[in-house]
């Protein structure tokens, strides 16, 4: 199958090279297009794509939307499968992108996403360990009970989905949503019988050290979402986050980083809070 990746790039100058010659590197793919939608930035990203003849695309800060770009840019596309990536994964693996999209061309899925890494020993390691464990599973409708809103959980920092479904579904259904627009499209997906496969052999490193103050406001725009989606409550949002703290303390534990156990309870309370104001807002 036919694959176009779309990656958004902002201030990406300490990325681009490297990430663009990983793609590059994929075996027994076809990939079509790889598609950079540049954001008006001041850094020196538009400076190396053109160095290294990388084709882009650029538009105002005003236009950017996580969903609207990404959905504007697919509905161009004519490849059987649209691939979503972000400018900050490193993909190490040549057989990542093989990986992610076999279940599709298999017939067995409709959406896929990767397995996701941290590099930095900090409290996002135990999280990536949480959403991202070392063994795949299949999801669909009759896995609600059991899993909850896990049922939903999709990422787009490494994600498939099958372009013809995609369109059938009406993509983001035009919305500009602040964040979670890969799990509000894996919501559709889901409820209209289609199965999502998490691929935990297609493996990119995805690392972060966010402020308090950064986790804050990612978590109050993730409570801004909750609350557009109110219907996505009754399936256990605060479940999901005692459930990920739960699982980061044992962890912490059990590896006796006694100065991340000090960091610990200001990470969740700030995860909490955001979330919280965001949907009291």
């Amino acid at each position: 199958m036919s694959v176009d990746i779309i990656c958004p790039l902002y201030n990406a100058e300490d990325y681009i090279f490297n990430l663009h010659k990983s793609i590059l590197k994929q075996k027994n793919v076809n990939i079509k297009n790889i598609k950079y939608i540049l954001t008006e930035c001041e850094d020196n990203t538009e400076n190396i794509l053109n160095d290294n003849n990388i084709v882009y695309q650029i538009i105002k800060k005003e236009d950017f939307s996580h969903s609207l770009t990404r959905e504007n840019a697919a509905k161009e596309s004519n490849a059987d499968i649209i691939v979503f990536i972000t400018q900050d994964i490193i993909i190490e693996d040549d057989k990542w992108l093989k990986n992610l999209i076999k279940p599709i061309e298999n017939g067995k899925v409709q959406a896929c996403y990767s397995r996701q890494l941290s590099k930095y020993n900090n409290i996002e390691k135990y999280t990536r360990e949480s959403n991202y464990p070392d063994k795949s599973v299949i999801k669909s409708k009759k896995d609600i009970d059991k899993m909850g809103l896990k049922t939903f959980f999709f990422s787009d920092a490494a994600s498939a989905i099958k372009k013809d479904v995609f369109e059938k579904l009406n993509y983001y259904d035009e919305k500009d949503l602040p964040i979670n627009e890969d799990m509000y499209f894996a919501y559709k997906l889901i409820m209209n019988n289609y199965k999502i496969k998490y691929c935990s052999d297609s493996i990119v490193y995805h690392s972060h050290n966010f402020t308090l103050k950064q986790i804050y406001d990612r978590y109050k725009l993730t409570g801004i979402f909750f609350k557009q989606n109110s219907y996505l409550d009754k399936y256990g949002t605060n479940n999901s986050g005692i459930s990920l703290a739960i699982y980061v303390l044992k962890r912490i534990l059990k590896e006796k980083r006694f100065l991340l156990l000090i960091r610990f309870p200001f990470d969740m309370a700030a995860r909490f809070i955001g979330m919280k104001v965001g949907k009291f807002l």
